[in-house]
């Protein structure tokens, strides 16, 4: 195997096809994604901060692995080795990139590199691998592989993503949610899709997305500060990088973006991304003076109900633990993250130190919480074997058109609600 490293983006531009067949569909991934958010929150953003891509080739050329890192100066922690998408854009499903039945290979290459890693260009104190499924195989036996050379790992389990496996027929998805559930669609439909007053608005054009940009950040926007917080639009380079790496989706047809008016007025928006058979919901806007007709819920049930039409197999809510994803039948996916210290005295005091740190903060924060101290939670064995995971086939058929409801759709629900919840508003 060959390890190619690289510092500068343009040098890996000519590879974006390589990078994207690696990635396997997940935008989080992908080279759209990456490059987007190094321009700007590394080349520009960031002077502390280095491009550290590394590419694995076999004997023949072929490229089939890449670790999508950068290295940060850190005061504290010396130099950090992370994943490009970090921080508070929170990419997720990030990890080492390898082509399948590749894993162990590309692992075994990437640790031989990190571990001999000496000169000043390469040098590397501890890696910080967040929002790692704890499924990926690559990233998995890396850790594993380093951990057998006698590297310092540290893992502990991060905020768990959930995802809805999705069935053939909406029909067939419908009979697995609750009565009251099925009852809430039916209410939503009678009152807001037949009768006209909702209408979905989608975006297929640069001049669509112009629009739905500014609708869904002015709905997050009045949503977050409704509740007290600043949602991610308030950073200025966030909205900066999203309103790039969507016009870059919507050229690829991986974008899917669409809001919802009733009677005119904007009450919900859904920023989602599609890729090998999943629509990811990543963000979300709406009117905090309409909560009460729940238009949230509207918009969630239009676009899981057009991922079943369009032939995914998955839909997924992404990170959080929100009690209304269970009621949407969604199943919690554990996510991962990693420390690594660099094989050095000073790498491994530093873990050292970090973990001591982490676990003071978590101290404070349980006395903070109301009934006083908790007890720390041991931190998570990295399993001693790893299965390859193989990607799930896409269904995904070509774009069309977003699903639009019409009568004969919710019959199924009306058969299970009484005669005064069906009748039309």
């Amino acid at each position: 195997m060959q390890v190619v490293p690289f510092s500068d983006l343009e040098a890996l531009a000519p590879h974006a096809s390589h990078w994207d067949r690696l990635a396997m569909g997940n935008p989080f991934r992908s080279w759209v994604w990456s490059s987007t958010w190094w321009r700007h929150y590394g080349a520009a953003g960031n002077p502390k901060a280095r491009l550290c891509v590394l590419g694995v080739r076999n004997e023949q050329g072929r490229w089939i692995g890449l670790a999508p890192w950068y290295i940060e100066r850190s005061a504290l922690w010396g130099r950090l080795l992370k994943f490009l998408g970090s921080g508070e854009v929170c990419s997720e499903y990030l990890g080492l990139l390898a082509e399948a039945g590749q894993e162990e290979a590309v692992a075994d290459a990437v640790a031989d590199w990190l571990v001999a890693a000496r000169e000043p260009a390469d040098r590397w104190d501890m890696a910080e691998w967040r929002s790692v499924d704890a499924e990926d195989a690559a990233t998995r036996l890396l850790v594993e592989v380093l951990r057998r050379r006698k590297l310092a790992v540290h893992c502990r389990p991060g905020p768990s993503c959930w995802r809805i496996a999705l069935p053939a027929t909406w029909s067939d998805f419908l009979g697995t949610l609750s009565p009251s559930r099925r009852k809430k669609i039916a209410r939503a439909e009678n009152l807001f899709l037949n009768s006209g007053r909702t209408r979905v608005h989608v975006t297929h054009t640069a001049e669509d997305l112009a629009v739905a940009q500014e609708v869904l950040i002015e709905l997050h926007r009045r949503r977050r500060e409704s509740l007290g917080e600043r949602g991610c639009f308030h950073s200025s380079r966030c909205a900066s990088f999203h309103r790039e790496v969507m016009r870059h989706l919507l050229a690829q047809d991986r974008l899917l973006l669409y809001w919802l008016s009733l009677d005119g007025r904007p009450v919900a928006a859904e920023y989602t991304m599609r890729g090998g058979g999943v629509l990811y919901a990543y963000q979300a806007g709406m009117d905090p003076e309409s909560l009460a007709l729940s238009p949230g819920h509207l918009s969630l049930m239009i676009g899981i109900r057009h991922a079943i039409s369009e032939g995914y197999w998955a839909f997924d809510f992404l990170r959080g633990d929100e009690p209304y994803k269970s009621h949407w039948r969604a199943s919690p996916r554990p996510v991962l993250e990693f420390r690594v210290a660099a094989p050095r005295p000073l790498g491994r005091l530093r873990l050292v130190a970090w973990r001591a740190g982490s676990q003071v903060k978590r101290r404070f924060k349980a006395l903070l919480r109301p009934g006083g101290e908790t007890p720390f939670a041991a931190a998570e064995p990295v399993p001693t074997a790893v299965t390859t995971v193989q990607a799930e086939p896409s269904r995904t058929p070509p774009a069309a058109t977003l699903w639009q409801p019409n009568d004969a759709d919710w019959q199924p629900i009306r058969d299970q609600c009484s005669e005064e919840e069906a009748v039309l508003q």
